[in-house]
């Protein structure tokens, strides 16, 4: 039981970590938007529960991102080409899962709002 309460606190402690970061609090802010909005309007258990789950997937991908870059630059302190495009490649990832999202989140709320 005490590894299971060490493993939580450390992924709190990564949570936190990376609050210090702007991309990912501008996430967080979006997140409290979309879920106050999930309350406010008449939402299906299942839009709500898959505006949760992009939510978590998006947060999750900019963690990994996070995670990702902090490694390479602690590999690599000094500019690589490569090291860019990894970056670069890691961050298009994330772009890619934050356009979905949007779409996902216009078809949900659209109706809604119109």
């Amino acid at each position: 039981m005490i590894r299971l309460a060490k493993s939580f606190y450390n992924a709190f402690r990564g949570i936190y970590t990376a609050l210090g970061e702007h991309t990912f609090r501008i996430l967080i802010l979006v997140s409290v938007v979309m879920i106050s909005l999930s309350f406010f309007f008449p939402l299906s258990l299942i839009e709500k529960a898959l505006v949760f789950f992009i939510i978590g997937v998006v947060l999750a991908l900019e963690l990994i991102n996070s995670q990702i870059e902090r490694m390479l630059d602690m590999l690599r302190p000094d500019y690589s080409e490569e090291v860019r495009r990894i970056k670069d490649i890691s961050a298009g990832a994330v772009l890619v899962v934050s356009i979905a999202s949007a779409v996902a989140g216009a078809i949900i709320f659209i109706p809604y709002i119109i």
